[in-house]
Order: C-alpha cells, then sequence, then structure tokens
C-alpha cells in the first residue's frame, strides 16, 4: 500500500483561502481547512502548528502579491525615476483598492493582523519600503531627486509612504471607494514627485 503524498504548504494555504472566503477570518478554523481538502486536522498541524500561524502564513502570500505586482515597476530602469514613483504609488493604491473588493474576507484578515503587528506586515511594509527606497536612491543619482540629496534614502521612503497613507493604509480602507479619491491619490503623488524633484 503507497503512502498518500504529504500535503505541501501551497495546497494548504490555497484552502485556508477558500475557508476564509466563505467564513471570514472569525469563523474560519483549522477543521474548515482540513474538511476542503478532505483530511485530518493533524495533516494541516503537520506543516502549520497552529491556527495562528497558519493565518499569517496566508496573509504572507497575499501580501507577497501586492509587493510582486508592484516588483517589475520599481525594477524598470527604462523609465525615469519621477515616472516610476507615479506608476508605482499608482499600482499600489490600485492593489489595496482591489483587495477590498475582490478579496474583502483576506483583507478583513489582513486589518486584524495589522492591528497585532504582525510579523507578516512588518515584513511586507519593509519590502514596500525596499521598493520606494530603490525608486528615491535612482532618482537621486541619476539627479532627477534633488530634494534626497542630503537625506537619508531610507528615511525619505518613508516620509513618502506616511504622506500616502490614507490611499494605502488598511484602517481608511473605506475611504478608498469615495468619489474623488483617485484623484486626490493622483494629486498628493504629483506633489511628492515634485518635491523630491525640488523644483
Amino acid at each position: 500500500m503507497t503512502q498518500p503524498t504529504p500535503l505541501d504548504a501551497e495546497t494548504i494555504l490555497s484552502a485556508t483561502e477558500e475557508v476564509l472566503r466563505r467564513h471570514g477570518p472569525a469563523k474560519a478554523t483549522v477543521l474548515d481547512v482540513a474538511q476542503v481538502l478532505g483530511v485530518s486536522h493533524a495533516s494541516v498541524y503537520r506543516r502549520f502548528s497552529s491556527k495562528a500561524a497558519l493565518r499569517e502564513a496566508v496573509t504572507r502570500r497575499w501580501l507577497r502579491r501586492i509587493t510582486d505586482a508592484l516588483a517589475p515597476v520599481a525594477r524598470d530602469t527604462r523609465t525615469l525615476p519621477a515616472e516610476r514613483l507615479r506608476v508605482w504609488l499608482s499600482c499600489f493604491f490600485a492593489e489595496m483598492r482591489a483587495r477590498t473588493g475582490d478579496d474583502p474576507q483576506l483583507f478583513a484578515t489582513y486589518r486584524i493582523l495589522t492591528a497585532e503587528h504582525n510579523e507578516a506586515v512588518a515584513d511586507h511594509l519593509a519590502d514596500l519600503l525596499g521598493q520606494l527606497r530603490g525608486i528615491i536612491e535612482d532618482g537621486v543619482a541619476q539627479g532627477e531627486f534633488t530634494a534626497g540629496e542630503s537625506a537619508d534614502p531610507a528615511a525619505t521612503a518613508q516620509a513618502v509612504f506616511d504622506a500616502t497613507a490614507r490611499f494605502h493604509h488598511p484602517l481608511l480602507a473605506a475611504e478608498w471607494t469615495r468619489p474623488g479619491t483617485r484623484e486626490a491619490a493622483e494629486a498628493v503623488s504629483a506633489l511628492v514627485v515634485r518635491g523630491l524633484r525640488g523644483r
């Protein structure tokens, strides 16, 4: 008799996303995930030690989709840094808006973990700030951004992130669908780019 193939983490995470979408973060259980997979809950616990660990892994996977979507923009050195920053911010805001509409239950999980200051969220923010820092460093190196020459690019990236929080902080998600929000986001992005250019 052959042994059943052990469940891989990605299969479990996909099933967990399905359960979260169906039941929400408050009601979803490891037993629900096991039932979707047709296995015992012990099989899930072999990969993830607790419900909290499973929820964190799902959130990490979900957040990675955001940073992966933004990475090509951040790395596109064919585009001048000012335009790249504008596009990056626009894509980031669009990604966050899409998450609230396309994946409200997983977004709810993200909001819970953000409130808990979870390590997955901290790592995600570090990735986003790293992308921003890279764009800013390119802008300074190419002479396009003059405002950042005397400042630490990491501090400048943090300032840009903080200045645009209205359009990406999960606690402000209710604002994102209001009329005029996209235009306001574009105006703030343009202001940030002008400030970095120093003219």
